[in-house]
């Protein structure tokens, strides 16, 4: 059974640091694009990064850029977004989600991710 779950979500003052997991089980996480979505409540999902099947191609939105980082672990089939400098507006539920066809690079469009975990909250707050 194809299974998404996200942790690593938490309260976290301005400026201070997160790392968001997403653990695959059911298939081999290295094979496929992951993307790390956010949402807030009444507002669109949003993409905020990307990373490519084997090779390795990430992208992030002009948002985060240059404060996230996204890698993987194989020996874990897990994917990570390290957050830093984390601003209020980051405020947000956390997804990951699996394209089965994506090829690189790697797009931030929720429409193309068909499978879903169930989210971790992250507020930044002080």
């Amino acid at each position: 059974q194809v299974q998404l779950v996200e942790s690593g979500g938490g309260l976290v003052q301005p400026g201070g640091s997160l790392r968001l997991s997403c653990a695959a089980s059911g298939f081999t996480l290295d094979d496929y694009t992951i993307g790390w979505f956010r949402q807030v409540p009444g507002k669109e999902r949003e993409g905020v990064s990307c990373i490519s099947n084997s090779e390795r191609d990430t992208y992030y939105a002009d948002s985060v850029r240059g404060r996230f980082a996204i890698s993987r672990d194989n020996a874990k089939n897990t994917v990570y977004l390290q957050m830093n400098s984390l601003k209020p507006e980051d405020t947000a539920v956390y997804y990951c989600a699996i394209d089965w066809a994506g090829e690189p690079p790697c797009i931030l469009f929720p429409n193309e991710y068909d499978h879903w975990g169930q989210g971790t909250q992250v507020t930044v707050s002080s």
